[in-house]
């Protein structure tokens, strides 16, 4: 039976470039996409960009841009990533669409006669200069615990205890800087805490199969009010300024950005069917039709941090706001990513740099065959080991898997003008293709990638020893065993060709080279082309080569200039008699490259920035990782001053940092800016720093 079935992703913010999680979930997701198309199913892969709310609007506004300018920078910069790692999405679009906003507020209004939307006045911190509610995020203050000083409203980093901005001492603005104050609002709230909505979270969240049992028992405990989040009615609600869907019946009211980022799922899926794409993918239905209909399968691929939205909020709105919607049949949900144990960082940008990773030379297909290594059906964090890495891909595509083609082609077409034949019994040849594939094809559906991809080079192995063990080379000096060596040739590439169907998900670019050029197929492979037993080959082709170390230290530059790029040095140096300058040299107070213009020096943005964590980098000699507190977001820059500062010694400390220089990856991690510091002649190394009084973020001009 055909199965129709619909899969998102996360949405991504679209106020920068994929990071490395966002490209780990669309590769999960789409080994599973590929695995079911090859079955027969219809799928239908959709992904949008999260366009909405006040990070972005505010980004835009310091950019001189308009926020929808804003997004579509972003978005056109997509595609590189999406075809880069072979990703298979047939549709892309945004959340900041009409499509987004027609369904936004036809739930609401749906929600609103179900009686599950009210009022109620909220007093908020607003910023007096920047005349607007403060998001938690733009307010800091004194930690009323531990009295830490400019920690976010709502947790302190450093004893860990969650505030409210009321409670913070002294709290002011990242934005301006200025003493936030009290105001008053009317917002909207969505019931979850009605009786009708916990008795069918309670339900849903139960069913069998539809989350995995960790995410299950963790939204149950919010459920019931246990654990460390309980459970709350929700303010779907914005005042302006703010860039989102206007609220229809309430002027100067937006949709907080996490009701309407869900919704651009079903958005986009729209916008594919009216475009026709799903017309061409053999749905004939339209998409209120298919989303409405008891066969058709709605599943999200999410990160662990955003389980609350997408197993509470978001089933609770599709179940009340009524047909066509429906509920979602699974939420699959992924751990984190980090590199050789570190944590990465979405909002700093940390951990390895996709687009770098393609930029390098790098086979994407290594990255997907790694990730799907490592991939399970839990919640676990996947780590990245370079050395981790090169040993795998190396050892499992080329020594294992690709080993069979090159070295038992080459018998075929050099001995046998590239027929393929067998003799003997056939049935424990095909036994073992059937329960490779059958295995495989469990694993797949389940989402456990790392147990299909240690079969599948379990299967390889036993085709290499096999062959080994036949050895094929001094078969080939003997006349009278030919149809022997055809034989065992030809079983080996048979093996071949079945591993090449079971890998066609992880690495589905290869899967295809193998398909057309060694096969002779007109197509790619599909599931059943594993009990098939191949005919003839074409002369072989190489497939793939090694990862190399060189190609790592390009992924993680620690290169002298990768250091120097950590920290600007402004030097001293003599300077001629007023109105005067030495023969062949520039003005003075200009380097030899000559003045600039201060259209072009306005293009650098220099911010006061609070050292708030100093550190000596292990491995480095000259490095210091520096933690950077610019108002509104932290930095973490890598500046070569460890000669001239003991670490201790600059917490703190003001500095100032160029904030808007391109981060640079380097062994030690991504170095996100620059601190200035001045030096002459004599040795000596002196961190600039701005008047007492300055605030962090405040613009150098």
């Amino acid at each position: 039976m055909t199965r129709r079935i619909f899969v998102t992703t996360a949405l991504p913010y679209a106020n920068g470039p994929f990071h490395i999680g966002h490209i780990m979930e669309y590769i999960q997701a789409d080994i599973w996409v590929r695995f079911q198309r090859m079955q027969g199913h219809q799928l239908h892969f959709i992904g949008a960009d999260d366009a909405h709310g006040a990070p972005i609007m505010l980004k835009a506004e310091a950019e001189g841009v308009t926020p929808q300018e804003l997004v579509a920078r972003i978005a056109a910069g997509r595609p590189r990533y999406l075809e880069g790692f072979h990703l298979s999405f047939d549709h892309w679009y945004s959340t900041d669409s009409p499509e987004n906003t027609q369904l936004s507020q036809d739930i609401y209004r749906r929600l609103k006669s179900a009686g599950l939307i009210y009022r109620k006045s909220v007093e908020q911190f607003y910023d007096p200069v920047k005349g607007m509610f403060l998001p938690d995020r733009y307010i800091k203050g004194e930690c009323p615990n531990c009295h830490a000083k400019d920690q976010y409203a709502d947790a302190c980093e450093v004893c860990s205890i969650v505030n409210t901005p009321t409670e913070l001492i002294e709290p002011y603005s990242t934005l301006t800087g200025a003493k936030p104050v009290l105001k008053s609002s009317e917002h909207f709230f969505f019931k979850l805490s009605d009786r009708k909505c916990v008795d069918f979270l309670e339900g849903w969240l139960g069913a069998a199969g539809r989350l995995q049992p960790q995410v299950a028992n963790k939204a149950s405990e919010w459920l019931a009010g246990k654990g460390d989040q309980t459970l709350g009615d929700w303010d779907i609600s914005r005042d302006a300024p703010y860039f989102g869907i206007p609220i229809p019946d309430a002027p100067g009211k937006y949709f907080y950005v996490w009701l309407d980022a869900p919704i651009g799922y079903l958005a986009a899926l729209k916008s594919y069917f009216d475009l026709g794409k799903a017309r061409a993918h053999g749905e004939q239905r339209s998409f209120e039709e298919f989303l409405s209909a008891p066969d058709t399968e709605q599943i999200h691929f999410i990160g662990k941090d955003i389980i609350y939205f997408h197993t509470l909020f978001w089933p609770a709105m599709l179940k009340f706001a009524g047909t066509p919607y429906k509920v979602p049949s699974h939420v699959w949900v992924h751990g984190f990513i980090t590199v050789s144990g570190e944590k990465m960082s979405k909002s700093r940008g940390t951990g390895i740099s996709p687009l770098r990773y393609l930029e390098v030379g790098m086979n994407a297909e290594w990255l997907r065959y790694y990730i799907a290594a490592k991939l399970n059906a839990s919640v676990e964090d996947l780590d990245f080991n370079p050395e981790d890495f090169i040993a795998r891909v190396n050892s499992d595509l080329i020594g294992k898997y690709v080993n069979i083609a090159s070295r038992a082609a080459n018998f075929i077409t050099r001995h046998f003008q590239g027929a393929l034949r067998y003799t003997g019994d056939l049935a424990a040849l095909r036994s073992a293709a059937r329960a490779a594939a059958d295995a495989a094809r469990e694993g797949y559906e389940t989402r456990e990638y790392g147990r299909v991809m240690r079969e599948c080079m379990s299967f390889a192995d036993s085709i290499n020893q096999y062959f080994d063990g036949e050895r094929p080379w001094v078969l080939a000096k003997d006349p009278s065993q030919a149809a022997h060596l055809q034989d065992v040739c030809s079983r080996a590439l048979y093996g071949f060709k079945v591993l090449s169907v079971l890998l066609a998900p992880v690495l589905p670019h290869l899967a295809e080279r193998v398909a057309r050029e060694l096969f002779g197929l007109e197509r790619a492979f599909v599931w059943a082309d594993a009990t098939v037993l191949p005919e003839r080959i074409n002369p072989y082709q190489h497939l793939m080569t090694r990862v190399e170390g060189r190609q790592l230290d390009a992924l993680f530059d620690d290169s002298p200039t990768g250091a120097a790029a950590a920290t600007a040095t402004i030097r001293s140096a003599p300077v001629n008699a007023p109105g005067t300058s030495a023969p062949g040299t520039a003005p003075p107070g200009t380097t030899a490259a000559g003045t600039i213009s201060i259209d072009e020096f306005r293009r650098i943005d220099l911010r006061v920035a609070r050292i708030i964590e100093a550190e000596a980098v292990a491995g480095a000699d000259k490095l210091l990782r520096l933690t950077l507190d610019l108002g509104n977001e932290q930095r973490t820059v890598f500046a070569g001053i460890k000669s001239a500062y003991d670490p201790a010694a600059l917490k703190g400390r003001l500095t100032v940092m160029v904030a808007n220089l391109a981060p640079r990856k380097m062994k030690f991690g991504v170095s996100e800016g620059m601190v200035l510091a001045a030096s002459g002649e004599d040795p000596g190394v002196y961190l600039l720093a701005p008047d007492s009084g300055a605030t962090p973020g405040m613009k150098v001009t």
